[in-house]
């Protein structure tokens, strides 16, 4: 089977949805034995070889001053357009709503391959983050939302992820598809984790919560700062570590030493290497992710295979599979339940420790897994579109891909005669070289 992967970040980017396709691609061709094409915007002197996998990268813009870290990518790129068409693909997967769907539906056009969407973040908050609450977030999520409806198959990665998505507008079905994580079930070494936390005081005794991802304030992360000024203020000692980088992070460092945490809450800086940020996940003793943004949280499942469990905001998706006091703790959105909860289980340490053994039992899924799920539905909805099973109406917007598509078809017959002509000439050249050649001996 042929697919292609798209998606608006892709390394030197790194993020959850980045992870997610770099996961697919890998399982992909190593697992299933597909063939594999990935198409992300363009970071200047980025290296895109050295993958398993073909990745093409398209023209893209600066927009770091709107969204930190990100290019925009041009999906009316024809050239790379049309090497993903010569590629042939049977399914489309998507991963933005973005550009990286408006190439898909190009590319939908062109070849008349079925496009698959998956929901993997909440962009409204990020929309609005980024332009504020007024017409443009409007109209941004409008345009959003009928991208993805003039997807074939629309994939999220939760129950509450779906619903969110119909609270802006989707009118369409969809199909919860997992995501996995890539560290193995089980807790590093203990080589590894003395490694890995040698420059951090950590006493022995001493409860250490953990908190991985971007440094923004809308994952709850306000709410935990309060919570262990309270549980301080009560007399409890433990440690707190921040894994990850972000657009607050000087703010939440500021508020860190007003509260006067500074000497418990430790900020570590983005972690990239796995096998160091599995032998963190090993030494923690909870996962503090009061999020209510985030659509699935990996980082719930991560900790999980490392026997780690987590504190989650009760209704949130991140919860969804969890079982309060059973393979995880559910808590109100508020820093007084957060702290109420520290408080009470941290008595007993021992069963801390067990819902940890639990979420890792009942709640982690590899990427292995997850993968393998959505290749037997490639199949099923490559043979749904062989029997025309995905017919839509046609859209305004519909009419102006599809011309897109022909242009860049058109693009690729003029370079194609380009190649004859100069083949030709090339040709008529060494011809005429070896007449006057032959005459001159002569």
């Amino acid at each position: 089977m042929n697919i292609c992967l798209l998606n608006d970040s892709f390394p030197p980017i790194i993020d959850g949805v980045a992870n997610v396709v770099l996961n697919y691609g890998r399982a992909l061709t190593q697992n299933h034995g597909a063939n594999v094409i990935v198409a992300t915007p363009k970071y200047p002197d980025a290296d895109y070889s050295g993958y398993p996998y073909e990745v093409v990268p398209y023209r893209s813009i600066d927009t770091s001053k709107i969204v930190a870290g990100y290019r925009a990518g041009q999906p009316l790129s024809m050239h790379e357009v049309d090497r993903i068409s010569e590629f042939g693909p049977d399914i489309i997967h998507t991963h933005c709503p973005a550009a990286s769907t408006l190439m898909a539906r190009i590319l939908h056009h062109s070849t008349g391959a079925p496009v698959v969407f998956t929901y993997h973040t909440k962009f409204d908050i990020d929309i609005a983050r980024a332009v504020g609450d007024g017409f443009l977030k409007k109209e941004t999520i409008k345009t959003m939302v009928n991208n993805i409806s003039a997807c074939d198959e629309v994939w999220t990665v939760s129950k509450g992820a779906g619903e969110n998505l119909k609270s802006l507008g989707f009118e369409g079905d969809y199909r919860v598809m997992p995501n996995g994580v890539d560290f193995s079930r089980g807790k590093a070494n203990e080589s590894a984790v003395r490694e890995a936390v040698k420059d951090y005081d950590l006493p022995k005794d001493v409860p250490v919560f953990l908190f991985v991802g971007r440094l923004v304030k809308y994952k709850g992360l306000p709410l935990i700062l309060d919570a262990l000024k309270i549980i301080k203020e009560k007399g409890m000692d433990f440690r707190m570590l921040m894994v990850g980088s972000g657009p607050d992070e000087s703010e939440l460092k500021e508020t860190t030493n007003k509260l006067l945490l500074s000497d418990k809450v430790i900020f570590t800086g983005p972690i990239r290497d796995r096998e160091v940020l599995r032998a963190i996940n090993t030494r923690a003793d909870l996962f503090l992710f009061p999020s209510t943004y985030d659509t699935n949280g990996i980082v719930v499942r991560e900790a999980a295979a490392c026997g780690l469990a987590s504190v989650l905001i009760k209704g949130s998706c991140a919860a969804e599979g969890i079982t309060h006091l059973r393979n995880g703790y559910l808590i109100d959105e508020t820093p007084e339940s957060m702290a109420g909860l520290l408080l009470e289980i941290c008595k007993d340490m021992e069963k801390v420790s067990w819902v940890g053994e639990n979420a890792m039992n009942e709640i982690y899924i590899s990427w292995d897994d997850a993968v393998k799920l959505a290749f037997e539905r490639y199949g099923e909805i490559r043979e749904l579109a062989a029997e025309g099973k995905f017919v839509k109406k046609t859209e305004p917007s519909d009419i102006l891909l599809a011309a897109a598509a022909d242009t860049a078809e058109a693009f690729k017959r003029i370079g194609d005669a380009s190649k004859n002509i100069i083949t030709h000439i090339h040709h008529d050249i060494e011809v005429a070289k070896d007449y006057v050649e032959g005459q001159l001996w002569q």
